[in-house]
């Protein structure tokens, strides 16, 4: 086993690449893997110092670049695009090593709130797709699910605006929602149609204890 396979800033779930730059979040959602498991595919997910360092993210790439495959995805414990620097570094080094690869970003859409601008611009080229918790079909029952730093309405808005705008940037765009959560019931109806309102792909997730892909 190498090295790389001993740590938890890459690992690997159903043959994909993923990448952990965080444990930070504005979100506490009630179904997150964090909070109902210890490790995702046997990884302990938790950074010691709850970032990733770039550089250290990057050599454990090249040890791994035989098992990069087709798509690499930025999810970990955390809001990946928190540490927006870091990510376009990586990404940017993924692009330029490996072209045909697709680069994912699994997201709460909160970005644009949280650097206080619209970033989705500095991401053209280095990301292909993002896959963005819609979670809700109001702002009320968004805020009871994700236990969000924001107040509901600015951050349910925020959110769509965020998935609307990476749709009119050319990003390949999903809106997704998790099903079966026995605490959350959601009208995947109703999140359907904003979804399509937006321009975004629609997906449901099954609710997994084990984690999403």
């Amino acid at each position: 086993m190498t090295t790389a396979e001993k740590q938890n800033l890459v690992y690997f779930v159903s043959g994909k690449m993923y990448i952990n730059l965080t444990n930070l979040c504005t979100c506490k959602c009630v179904f997150c893997i964090r909070d109902l498991n210890a490790t995702v595919e046997g990884v302990d997910m938790h950074l010691d110092n709850l970032r990733a360092d770039a550089d250290e993210v990057i050599k454990y790439i090249k040890e791994l670049s035989d098992k990069i495959g087709s798509e690499v995805v930025f999810c970990g414990y955390g809001e990946p695009m928190l540490e927006l620097e870091s990510l376009k570094k990586v990404a940017k080094f993924i692009k330029e090593n490996y072209p045909n690869v697709k680069i994912r970003v699994n997201t709460n859409g909160h970005a644009n709130l949280i650097h206080k601008r619209d970033v989705l611009p500095e991401l053209v080229g280095l990301v292909d797709i993002f896959s963005v918790s819609l979670n809700a079909e109001n702002a009320q029952l968004y805020k009871q699910i994700t236990q969000c730093s924001y107040d509901a309405g600015v951050a349910y808005e925020g959110m769509k605006d965020f998935i609307k705008k990476s749709v009119q940037y050319g990003f390949k765009t999903y809106a997704t929602v998790v099903d079966g959560f026995e605490g959350a019931k959601v009208n995947v109806e109703m999140c359907g149609q904003i979804a399509q309102d937006l321009g975004a792909i629609y997906r449901v997730r099954e609710y997994l204890n084990e984690g999403y892909s």
